[in-house]
């Protein structure tokens, strides 16, 4: 007989409902997975900052410049949360917390840096279409 069977004719509709316990349990603590997110929020150490007298420095030289999946895995060890890569990935996409650096090719930092002008493509005339 079927177990869903058993336990509606012993308790009706309630027996049917999800029973305490059920599923596996998270390896991680909340306050593990909220210091695994703080951790990819906040400056990596090897990433030079400005100080206030306009020099660059980081506080950790050997250290990562950016944070990567193995770079975050490592430092949430080293804090004592063990974790793993691909565990520390999850927790990063169900929070939608970025990692990774977004890079634009469009802008520029420099204070000499000059946009180009127009494309030279609208100089040239468009092709005519064919008929159809």
């Amino acid at each position: 007989m079927r177990r869903w069977l058993h336990r509606f004719n012993a308790d009706g509709l309630d027996g049917l409902a999800d029973r305490p316990g059920c599923g596996r349990k998270s390896r991680i603590t909340e306050a593990e997975r909220s210091a695994i997110v703080a951790l990819a929020r906040s400056v990596p150490p090897g990433k030079p900052v400005r100080t206030p007298s306009g020099e660059l420095e980081a506080s950790e030289e050997a250290g990562p410049g950016e944070w990567t999946l193995d770079s975050l895995t490592l430092a949430a060890r080293q804090a004592g949360i063990e974790v793993a890569r691909s565990q520390v990935r999850r927790i990063l996409l169900a929070e939608g917390v970025r990692w990774r650096r977004t890079r634009t090719w469009t802008t520029s930092k420099d204070p000499e840096f000059a946009p180009k002008g127009p494309a030279s493509w609208s100089s040239i005339p468009a092709r005519r279409r064919a008929p159809r």
